[in-house]
């Protein structure tokens, strides 16, 4: 009787005549986040312990992290991270808004800040009704000041105690902001153009 030939020892090549072994089946890649989850980190431990009823919907969406912070509290919770040297968010990237018009709360003020100590960015939303106003951040970051006023110029909302609010992408005179949801873009502002372009509007 002929033994079988066996492979080497040591998971060497396979003799001749014999079948590898298949290889493990490959693990499924991670489905992407279709649904933000609750933020759990030792930042927001931080600013709660700092601000106990300050902070409130803290989540996270495809590693970036959110959070709402009330009119009255933004300023000293924004002082606070920016100068805790541990946490040190000292860039304003991006300022910007949201429009829904069916909410008691109809715009979403949104901060972007980055830290360079950290190398994350933490996204920050302010919540006001139509005709109210928020802080605005100026005093805390400089940088905020354009991006305030463009979001003033598209969406109407007021920055308390900005240094100079005013339009700037559209003209002074203009009627109307036109990110709002209830501002009919096709119309723009007739009566500017008729008066400074001796046109009629073209929509």
């Amino acid at each position: 009787m002929v033994d079988e030939p066996k492979a080497p020892a040591g998971g060497g090549t396979p003799a001749p005549g014999t079948s590898p072994k298949p290889a493990p089946p490959a693990k499924p890649p991670a489905k992407p986040a279709t649904e933000p989850e609750e933020w759990v980190s030792p930042l927001r431990e931080a600013i709660e312990k700092r601000f106990p009823s300050a902070l409130s919907d803290p989540l996270i969406f495809r590693d970036q992290p959110r959070i709402t912070l009330s009119t009255e509290s933004v300023l000293e919770v924004c002082r606070f991270l920016r100068d805790d040297p541990d946490i040190a968010y000292t860039y304003p990237a991006d300022v910007t808004a949201a429009d829904y018009p069916t909410r008691e709360k109809r715009f979403e003020v949104v901060y972007h800040i980055y830290s360079f100590v950290r190398n994350d960015r933490l996204r920050i939303k302010v919540l006001a009704g139509d005709g109210e106003s928020v802080p605005s951040l100026t005093g805390i970051w400089a940088g905020a000041n354009w991006m305030e006023r463009e979001v003033f110029d598209m969406f109407g909302i007021v920055f308390d105690n900005h240094p100079g609010l005013k339009r700037i992408l559209l003209p002074e005179e203009w009627v109307g902001h036109p990110l709002r949801k209830d501002y009919d873009i096709l119309k723009q502002d007739q009566a500017w153009v008729q008066a400074n372009l001796g046109i009629k509007s073209g929509q």
